[in-house]
């Protein structure tokens, strides 16, 4: 169970790798391929709204893992839970249940 709970929060941390400045990169490359000219007033349109949308996704995804790391966590509690004994004292054995 400890692994399985540091194995989600080492993947919330890693789902948001990408940096402000390569989200700005992106944006970059992809105004240039559309063809937009650096300087324009469309260029910088461009890409404050492609920055932005990146920016976007990425929050969006990191907020996916961490949902998905606590549905795991509270999913293993219950099964936890669930599969306790009930009557405690007793229990099934060789000779029958008691």
């Amino acid at each position: 169970m400890r692994a399985l709970i540091i194995a989600g929060v080492l993947a919330a941390g890693l789902a948001g790798c990408q940096t402000v400045e390569q989200s700005a990169a992106e944006a970059d490359t992809v105004c240039l391929d559309a063809g937009h000219r650096p300087g324009t007033r469309a260029f910088e349109r461009c890409r404050s709204d492609v920055f932005q949308s990146f920016r976007r996704s990425n929050a969006q995804a990191s907020n996916a893992v961490a949902a998905g790391v606590v549905a795991g966590a509270v999913g293993g509690a219950v099964i936890a839970a669930s599969s306790r004994s009930r009557y405690y004292g007793y229990g099934c054995g060789y000779y029958g249940c008691w």
